[in-house]
């Protein structure tokens, strides 16, 4: 794959999922059972926002909303189904970048590199792990606690992007969910054609490189192509400094800290700016690079905590700590508890 391919696109000025990605909710619902206004009235959703693919829904409510319609249309897969029938170009810009880009392997790419304009608190990425790239999604925004439907969602679109080429019969290697396995888990196995396994660090399918390396695209469009991403970079915040630095700062922290012990030099490295202007941005905000550290750790600590998706040994590691008792520690200084007690407390 060529370096231009891994260049990021400028971040977005929203601050959560655009609109497109409830692209014919409100009918699904409705197909299902359900009441429109009280799912869409109980997640603080105006419907009317959904005609307007470029409008930005707040992450939490989206996420909410989609629980919101499992739990009223008493349909506990409704993401997944929802996501089964979702198809590229409903999804706006962030589809037909995809849609129109040269080669598959391009187009995952492409999707990818294009996901934080589309949705914030979010990490997601395509990686290479030699016969095959595994596609990775996981929110990371630390006030969405239930967030299941939205992962067999966006696993659903993805899965979709990849069919477009190969056929409704393609099935990935595998498939991954960091929620606990549902009651009817053997719907995603038919969906997905393929195994599936549940509380894992993140949700992801496993994609074969070689059935994707080389596929053309068969609506690709190079001019069309440009126009999409330059419409993306015009919709991006321009600026690198203030609340969108720290911002950045975040996503860039949160998204590597399962790869090694984080530091400043690699922050600066990530955002490609002098160590200098980062801790400078950051005192402007009234905190240092160890307390943001710390911030994003006990929010994604306290997260997995609750959603008993990882035990402590597991979930040490995802949080950059090299040994389970160095993640205790930080634990007991945070909130004066070991990990242990914290959540044998929070379940009573």
């Amino acid at each position: 794959m060529s370096q231009a391919l891994l260049q990021p696109f400028t971040r977005s000025n929203h601050q959560g999922v655009l609109s497109a990605a409830a692209s014919g909710l409100d009918s699904f619902i409705t197909r299902h059972g359900g009441d429109l206004d009280r799912v869409f009235g109980h997640a603080g959703i105006d419907p009317e926002q959904l005609l307007h693919p470029t409008l930005s829904l707040a992450l939490p409510n989206y996420c909410q909303v989609l629980e919101e319609a499992a739990r009223q249309t008493g349909c506990d897969n409704f993401g997944l189904r929802y996501g089964q029938q979702f198809q590229p170009k409903a999804l706006g810009l962030l589809g037909y970048v995809g849609l129109c880009s040269a080669t598959l392997e391009e187009a995952l790419a492409n999707f990818a590199q294009a996901f934080p304009y589309h949705q914030h608190s979010t990490l997601i990425r395509l990686v290479d792990q030699g016969e095959c790239y595994s596609f990775d999604y996981l929110v990371q925004h630390g006030a969405i606690g239930k967030r299941r439907q939205d992962a067999e969602l966006t696993m659903g679109m993805a899965m979709n992007l990849v069919r477009h080429v190969l056929g409704d019969h393609w099935a990935p290697r595998a498939v991954a969910f960091e929620h606990a396995r549902p009651q009817d888990w053997q719907e995603h196995r038919d969906v997905f054609q393929a195994d599936v396994s549940f509380a894992q660090p993140f949700n992801s399918i496993l994609i074969p490189k070689h059935e994707i390396v080389g596929k053309p695209m068969p609506g690709s469009d190079p001019m069309l192509l440009m126009v999409v991403k330059d419409a993306i970079r015009q919709l991006g915040d321009k600026g690198r400094t203030g609340d969108d630095l720290l911002t950045q700062a975040r996503h860039a922290i949160s998204t590597t800290l399962h790869l090694a012990e984080p530091s400043l030099e690699r922050l600066a490295r990530t955002l490609q700016l002098p160590q200098w202007m980062i801790q400078r941005k950051l005192r402007e905000h009234g905190v240092t690079f160890t307390q943001l550290l710390d911030q994003i750790r006990q929010e994604m600590a306290l997260r997995h905590l609750r959603q008993q998706d990882l035990s402590v040994s597991e979930l040490a590691p995802l949080l950059g700590y090299s040994e389970t008792s160095a993640f205790s520690r930080a634990f007991r200084r945070w909130f004066g508890v070991s990990p242990r007690q914290w959540r044998s407390a929070s379940n009573h």
